[in-house]
């Protein structure tokens, strides 16, 4: 039997949509992106598996005529690995539209902030001599709560958490 170009290009353009989607900022992309890379493994290991033989477990054939069961488990353990993420980006999918109404990344002021700094070294920068803006998250300096970013995060519940967007300030049990 002669091999044939159209799997390992299949394989191939599963491999490129699933990456290009998975470089989205959606989250529901990125989802799919990964389902993508798991399926393109999968066939990817399936192919490597050779021809398809007799069951090696029965013992009724010679070695030759087997069947090599280690793609098989790869491709079982793959499923399971995918299943997982899968189920994790969909809580993390889930999670997200329940407390912002979207599942796009929004962009990231902290990382802009970051990337608009000189090229000082992390080692050489004392927090206490950086300006207030620039010190990062946790700094004793940054701990005090702005009300109006508090107001407006948290849909005018002042001092809710941010998980407990959809609660009534009454029926919250405070910890």
């Amino acid at each position: 039997m002669t091999p044939t170009v159209v799997l390992p290009l299949v394989i191939g353009g599963m491999y490129a949509a699933g990456v290009y989607l998975l470089l989205d900022r959606s989250l529901t992309r990125v989802l799919l992106g990964f389902l993508l890379l798991g399926n393109a493994t999968n066939l990817l290991l399936l192919s490597s598996g050779g021809p398809s033989g007799e069951a090696p477990i029965l013992g009724y054939a010679e070695p030759e005529e087997m069947t090599d069961p280690l793609p098989q488990a790869l491709i079982l353990t793959a499923i399971v690995i995918t299943f997982g993420v899968a189920a994790f980006v969909l809580a993390i999918i889930y999670r997200s539209w329940r407390l912002v109404r979207q599942e796009v990344v929004g962009v990231d002021e902290e990382d802009r902030r970051v990337a608009r700094r000189s090229g000082t070294d992390a080692d050489e920068i004392d927090p206490d001599d950086l300006a207030p803006e620039d010190r990062p998250a946790m700094h004793a300096d940054t701990l005090a709560v702005d009300d109006e970013v508090d107001s407006e995060g948290s849909g005018g519940l002042v001092g809710t958490p941010s998980d407990d967007v959809a609660l009534d300030p009454t029926q919250r049990t405070d910890r």
